[in-house]
């Protein structure tokens, strides 16, 4: 039995307290939570793709949510953006709206509330239940077709293969234990060992390897596995630090 991926919330708010509030609440509502803390950090994570929704404050540092936002659009990035912000004037909703918002929050904002909008942008974003690709540098894991590719070439992959892949780019910047994928792509099968992860893990590298992308799969010793593009990784905020 494979189980789905968790929805990846991407959070960029310059305030410490909100994020590990946005971060620890989300958490407990099944979500994968990333957070960063500044503009530029947040433009360059959303625009990987590999995110379900992004909670985008406007007064950042470096870069406003505005101009994030504003950029995303014209990159073509389709994820969903819930605007969260102390500026409450009518202009300021409308002025986040027109440039692609999902969503409007005003500061302080009941937490039930922010998470119902959350459900419902992933709902209109995906009515059929299936999710957009997810990027990570060159690499493209497309959620619907199944299908993986790297630089415009097709990799072929084993449904088992794909889960997998499809489970470590879902989490992309953040560490996945040998025991999270195991329970995320075998689920309750008796036989399924921290081997077979090992095994599996293995066999993705090597057809990564054949194009060139092995980088993109990496171990972290006594931790577990990331998938990152190695020119994030400076701006990438794993599960649990603000």
């Amino acid at each position: 039995m494979m189980k789905s991926v968790k929805p990846r919330v991407l959070v960029v708010d310059d305030e410490p307290g909100v994020r590990k509030a946005l971060q620890r609440g989300l958490r407990a509502e099944d979500m994968d939570v990333v957070t960063a803390a500044d503009g530029p950090s947040g433009l360059r994570l959303a625009q990987t793709g590999s995110f379900d929704v992004v909670l985008l404050d406007i007064m950042l540092p470096g870069l406003s949510g505005y101009r994030v936002l504003e950029r995303l659009r014209a990159l073509g990035v389709t994820t969903p953006v819930l605007m969260i912000s102390a500026k409450d004037g009518e202009v300021d909703q409308a002025d986040g709206l027109d440039l692609g918002a999902d969503g409007y929050l005003v500061k302080p904002f009941s937490f039930v509330v922010l998470v119902a909008q959350v459900r419902a942008v992933l709902r209109r974003a995906s009515p059929d239940g299936t999710r957009g690709p997810l990027r990570i540098g060159a690499l493209e894991v497309d959620r619907s077709l199944r299908q993986v590719r790297y630089d415009g070439v097709d990799v072929a992959f084993s449904p088992r293969e794909f889960a997998l892949l499809e489970v470590l780019a879902g989490r992309a910047g953040t560490v996945v234990t040998k025991d999270e994928l195991l329970r995320a792509v075998w689920g309750d099968e008796q036989a399924a060992t921290r081997n077979v992860v090992e095994v599996y893990v293995g066999y993705v590298r090597r057809k990564l390897d054949a194009v060139g992308a092995g980088a993109l799969v990496r171990t972290v010793r006594g931790h577990g596995y990331l998938a990152s593009d190695p020119q994030l990784d400076e701006v990438i905020a794993p599960a649990g630090q603000g």
